[in-house]
Formats: C-alpha cells, structure tokens, sequence
C-alpha cells in the first residue's frame, strides 16, 4: 500500500479530517491532501509528525515505502528476465550474451533465465540444422518450419510468463531451481 494511502486509512480511522491531522502536524491542509493522493512523497521529518499525530508507530510508514520499492525491482527484474527470454528469438546467441551480461549483477536469477534461453536457443539449432538435412535429402521443410516455430513459440510464452511473475517453460533443463520462481 502507498504511503499516502495508509496516511488516509489511518487518518479516517481515527475520526479526522486532514484539517485536524494538519493541525497536530504542522503541514498545510493542503500538503496532507498531496501526500494522501500521492502527488508528492513526504519527507522524514513530516512522515514522523504525521506519525506522532495518528498515534502510530514512525516504522510503519518506513516499512511500507521499502516493500513498495521491492515490487518495482521485481517488476523491473521480471521485464529484463522476459526481455532475454524473447531474445532466444533471434538465432544468434549474441544479443542473449550482451544482455545478460549487462543485468547479471543487477536481477535475481537472471543466470537461471540466460541457461535457459541458451538452452533452447541451442536446441532450436539443432532442429534446425536437422530440418534442413531432411528437407536436402527429402524435400520436407516441415520439420524445418515446425522446429522454428515451436521455438519461437516457447520463447513468447516464456517471455510472457516470466514478465508475469509466473514459472517458464524449459523442457530441456529438469532443474526445479530453473523452472520455479
């Protein structure tokens, strides 16, 4: 939950209006309505007065600023995870390499997803490379186009599923470790 949410959750409970919270404050009523509609992020000064005036712990507001920074880092972790799982679309195992290069330090697990990419990049060749013999030696570009296609396929779903915060497709790596999140 959002700061100034909280602020007005507790501010109501308590029976007051952002008037008498401004009053035991001394911040205008003004800046108490900014900070509950979330235009403007309290100082620390102003979180303790705010605090001290509801009757409430000052690390409840703390606590909640540093679990609403979390999310955004998984956010951002899940977004570049599904970035380089959409790599894996591109045959060349290049723009995979630089980017996990780039993140590895900066997100969770990003090792897992780049074993993973290269996995099924790698795998993606090798169906290729088969099709292509079949279709020499047999004139069939099925297995060909279905390899490709199932590949990239994988690939999207995986991206997806990964920007969602939910487990990828690997079928080619058994580890629970990889394929859990």
């Amino acid at each position: 939950m959002e700061t100034g949410k909280l602020i007005k959750e507790l501010r109501i409970k308590k029976g007051m209006t952002q008037e008498e919270l401004a009053d035991k404050t001394e911040v205008s009523a003004r800046t108490i309505q900014r900070i509950e509609n979330g235009e403007v992020d309290p100082r620390s000064y102003t979180l303790q007065m705010i605090a001290k005036a509801l009757n409430v712990d000052f690390s409840l507001f703390i606590d909640n600023k540093t679990n609403a920074s979390q999310e955004d880092h998984k956010i951002n972790n899940n977004n570049w995870q599904g970035f380089l799982h959409l790599s894996g679309l591109i045959p060349l195992i290049f723009p995979t390499l630089i980017m996990w290069y780039s993140k590895k330090e900066k997100t969770e697990e990003m090792s897992n997803h780049f074993r993973a990419v290269i996995t099924m990049q790698l795998c993606i060749l090798v169906i290729s490379v088969s099709g292509l013999w079949i279709y020499w030696k047999a004139n069939q570009p099925i297995p060909f186009v279905g390899g490709l296609l199932v590949g990239g396929l994988i690939s999207i779903m995986n991206a997806i599923n990964v920007m969602h915060g939910k487990s990828y497709i690997n079928p080619f790596i058994k580890s629970e470790e990889t394929n859990s999140k």
